[in-house]
C-alpha cells in the first residue's frame, strides 16, 4: 500500500523536509514505546558524546509495548531529530489502524489491533499534535555525502525493505531521489549494503529485538573518516524486565511481550524466504568502509 492508497485523513499536509549536516551521526528506529530501551539508547548515545543534533530516529516511537505516551515524551524532550513512521501518521491522523502494510488476516495484524488501539488510548492530543509535526523525510549531509533518511523507502512510508530485497528497487530509489544513499527503518531488521558506490542502511529498531534469538536491540553510527564514511550497526543489551512488567501490568502480556526476553518476533508474515531461513540466527555487528561515490 502506497501513501496514495491511504484513506483520506492519512493524507495531511506533509511537513517540509529538513536537513541535517554533520561530521558524524547516530541512527536508531522503531522505540516501539519501549521506554526501558529508549532510555537505554539515549544513555548510549551520551555515553559515546553525541550531542542531540547528531542523533536520528527513523520513527515508529509508538507501537507495541506498553509506555507509548512516556516513550514519547522521553523523545520528544531529547531533542533529537525523529522521522514521522507510520505508527506517527496513523496516531495523529486519529486512524483506527497503525497503517503497518501488515496483510489482512495475519497473526502481525490481529497483534497489531490490540497494541494500536491500547496506545491510542494513551497518547493525548498535544501528543499527536507532535506527531503530526514531524517530517517525512531528512536529508544528512556528511563526508561530502548525501544520504536522504525517510521512515521506510522514498516510494511508501509502510514499504518492507529488508536486505534480501531486490537490490536494483533499492538502487532505482536512490537514483531518482538523487543521494549518495539512504538512510531507513520499518522492517525492524538493521543491515547495510553498497550498491553501485551508493549506500543502503537500515538502522534496525531498539524496541524489539532483531528475530534472532537474542535479546539485543540495534543502532547504527555514520561517521566521516580520512575521506571516507565508516558505517558501524552496532548491538545494545539493556534490562527489559521493566517493559515486560509495565506489558503485564496494561493487558499486552501476549505476542510481542515475551519477544523482549526470547528475541524472536511472534509472527515471520511480513518476512521473505532468506531473512526467514535466520530467524534464531544471532546476528554479527557490522564495520562498513563506504569509498566515495565516482561521478
Amino acid at each position: 500500500m502506497t501513501t496514495q492508497d491511504l484513506p483520506s485523513a492519512f493524507r495531511h499536509a506533509s511537513p517540509a523536509p529538513v536537513t541535517m549536516a554533520c561530521d558524524r551521526l547516530l541512527v536508531f528506529g522503531g522505540p516501539y514505546s519501549n521506554l526501558a530501551a529508549t532510555r537505554a539508547m539515549l544513555a548510549q548515545a551520551k555515553r559515546l558524546g553525541f550531542g542531540p543534533d547528531e542523533i536520528l530516529c527513523t520513527g515508529d516511537v509508538i507501537a507495541y509495548c506498553g509506555e507509548p505516551a512516556e516513550t514519547l515524551d522521553l523523545i520528544a524532550d531529547s531533542g533529537i531529530q525523529v522521522i514521522m513512521g507510520n505508527c506517527e501518521e496513523a496516531l495523529s491522523a486519529n486512524q483506527d489502524n497503525c497503517g503497518c502494510g501488515f496483510d489482512a488476516g495475519t497473526q502481525c495484524e490481529v497483534l497489531s489491533v490490540q497494541w494500536f488501539n491500547f496506545a491510542s488510548g494513551q497518547v493525548n492530543q498535544d501528543q499527536r499534535h507532535w506527531m503530526a509535526d514531524l517530517p517525512r523525510q531528512v536529508f544528512v549531509e556528511i563526508g561530502g555525502r548525501k544520504m536522504l533518511a525517510t521512515h521506510a523507502g522514498t516510494s511508501s512510508i509502510n514499504e518492507f525493505i529488508f536486505a534480501s530485497s531486490s537490490a536494483e528497487t533499492k538502487l532505482a530509489q536512490m537514483v531518482a531521489a538523487d543521494v549518495d544513499g539512504m538512510i531507513t527503518g520499518h522492517s525492524g531488521i538493521a543491515f547495510a549494503q553498497v550498491l553501485s558506490s551508493r549506500l543502503w542502511l537500515n538502522a534496525g529498531a531498539i524496541g524489539i529485538p532483531a528475530n534472532d534469538g537474542t535479546a539485543r536491540v540495534w543502532y547504527a553510527i555514520v561517521e566521516e573518516k580520512q575521506g571516507r564514511i565508516d558505517v558501524q550497526i552496532r548491538s545494545l543489551t539493556y534490562d527489559p524486565s521493566p517493559s515486560i512488567k509495565a506489558m503485564d501490568e496494561r493487558g499486552l502480556a501476549s505476542g510481542y511481550r515475551d519477544s523482549l526476553s526470547t528475541g524472536l518476533w511472534p509472527s515471520m508474515d511480513v518476512l521473505p524466504q532468506t531473512e526467514t531461513r535466520q530467524v534464531g540466527v544471532a546476528l554479527d555487528e557490522v564495520q562498513l568502509k563506504w569509498s566515495l561515490r565516482k561521478s
